[in-house]
């Protein structure tokens, strides 16, 4: 287990559980920030923080402090399966700006 801070751009995690305050985590949880929810990092700020976070259908931005208070597993430790790439929508978002950038 480690913390969501921690969680590479492009991959995916199951969060196991929350350690942050009560009110946050309630908040967090009605975003859908809650044990056995996958979480994939989608993209970090250029300075490292915040970081978004798609989950349940959202997108969310998660400053650092507060994801170090998101423990989470990887993938092939929660289920065996091999790591998961961004979602579809955000391949075709990256695969374009290359593209333009090209």
């Amino acid at each position: 287990m480690f913390a969501l801070n921690l969680l590479p751009v492009g991959t995916a995690a199951v969060i196991q559980e929350l350690e942050l305050p009560e009110p946050v985590e309630h908040h967090l949880m009605h975003m859908g920030f809650s044990p056995e929810a996958r979480v994939v990092a989608v993209r970090r700020a250029p300075a490292g923080d915040p970081t978004v976070y798609a989950i349940d259908g959202m997108e969310i931005a998660l400053r650092r402090e507060t994801a170090r208070g998101i423990l989470v597993k990887s993938l092939e430790e929660h289920t065996g399966e091999q790591k998961s790439a961004l979602p579809a929508e955000a391949n075709s978002r990256a695969e374009r700006k290359a593209r333009q950038l090209a």
